[in-house]
C-alpha cells in the first residue's frame, strides 16, 4: 500500500534524520530500492520525474508496477510514490493515476503564479490525503533540460508558500542537480537557517543529494532537512557496474547476455548505494 510522505517526514524532522527519495527509472531500480528499504527497515520515497514517467509508459503503469511489487515482495515499510519536479498538468495527472505524493515545481514561474497554483493543489491534496511538496528558488544544475546555477531561495517567499499548508518545502540553498563542479561553493547554511526561522516546523527538502559531502548532509539534517533526493549517484553506480560486466566480457560467457544477468551487477550496485545513503541520512530502523 502506498502512503503519503507526511507522517514519515514529520517523524524524521522530530527524530533529526532524513528520508531518502530515490528516483526510479524502470523495474530493476524500483525493485532494488524497495528491497533495500525493507532490509534496512527504513521508510522510503520513490521519485518519478515527468520524463521517467513517460519513459515507463505513463503514470498508471508506474502505479501498477509499484503497487504490484509492494504486494509481491512483501514490503511492509512505509512507501510513498512521489512525482518529482511536476508541472501543474503533471501533478493533476499523477493525482488521477494514484500517486500518494506530489511535487509541484513552480519555482521557475513568477512568484504570484507559483503561489496561486500551489494553493489550488494544497486544497486538492488535502482532501485526498496526499502529501505535497512545493519549491521556492530554482535548484541549480540540470533537471529535465532546465539548467540553474545553485540559487538561494528568498526566506520571505518560502514563508508565504509554507503558510499555504504544503507538507514539505524544497528551497534552493546553493544545491544543484547532477554532478557538482569543482568550484562549487558548498551549501549555504545561512540561507537554510533563515528559511527554517521563517517556516518553523515545516519539513525541508534537499534536492541534488549527489556529491554533497556527508558532513554537510548531516548539518543540513540538523537544521531541519527531513527529505533528501538522490538520483544521479544511483545512475553512476549502475552505469559503472554495467560497464565493468561488459568490459570483462561476461556478457559473452554462457548466457551472460540474458538481460537478467546483464543488469544484475547494476541492480546490486544500486542496492549498495541506497543502503549507504540510508545509513548517512539516519533512516535505518526508523520504519
Amino acid at each position: 500500500m502506498l502512503v503519503s510522505a507526511k507522517d514519515m517526514l514529520n517523524k524524521a524532522r522530530d527524530g533529526k534524520y532524513a528520508v531518502g527519495q530515490f528516483n526510479i527509472n524502470n523495474l530493476e531500480w524500483t525493485k532494488a530500492i524497495l528491497q533495500t528499504a525493507q532490509e534496512q527497515n527504513s521508510p522510503v520515497i520513490l521519485g518519478v520525474s515527468e520524463g521517467a514517467g513517460k519513459y515507463m509508459c505513463g503514470y498508471k503503469t508506474v502505479v501498477g508496477m509499484v503497487k504490484g511489487m509492494i504486494d509481491s515482495l512483501g514490503i511492509t515499510v512505509p512507501v510513498a510514490l512521489h512525482l518529482d519536479h511536476g508541472s501543474f498538468e503533471g501533478a493533476k495527472a499523477c493525482i488521477n493515476a494514484g500517486f500518494s505524493s506530489i511535487m509541484f515545481d513552480g519555482s521557475h514561474l513568477p512568484f504570484e503564479e507559483n503561489f496561486a497554483k500551489t494553493t489550488a493543489l494544497v486544497n486538492t491534496c488535502d482532501v485526498l490525503g496526499l502529501s505535497l511538496e512545493a519549491e521556492v528558488g530554482a535548484i541549480g544544475g540540470e533537471e529535465d533540460g532546465v539548467v540553474g546555477m545553485g540559487e538561494c531561495a528568498d526566506p520571505e517567499e518560502c514563508k508565504k508558500i509554507a503558510d499555504l499548508g504544503v507538507t514539505m518545502l524544497a528551497a534552493g540553498i546553493g544545491n544543484i542537480h547532477g554532478k557538482y563542479p569543482a568550484n562549487w561553493a558548498g551549501l549555504s547554511f545561512e540561507t537554510l537557517e533563515a528559511i527554517k526561522a521563517k517556516v518553523g516546523d515545516m519539513p525541508l527538502v534537499l534536492h541534488g543529494g549527489t556529491g554533497i559531502p556527508d558532513d554537510q548532509i548531516k548539518k543540513a539534517i540538523s537544521l531541519g532537512v527531513a527529505k533528501i533526493n538522490v538520483n544521479t549517484e544511483c545512475q553512476l553506480v549502475f552505469q559503472e557496474a554495467t560497464r565493468k560486466y561488459i568490459e570483462a566480457g561476461k556478457d559473452l560467457e554462457g548466457k551472460g547476455f540474458d538481460p537478467r544477468k546483464l543488469l544484475a551487477p547494476g541492480f546490486e550496485a544500486i542496492k549498495a548505494k541506497v543502503k549507504e545513503k540510508m545509513e548517512i541520512f539516519g533512516s535505518v530502523g526508523k520504519a
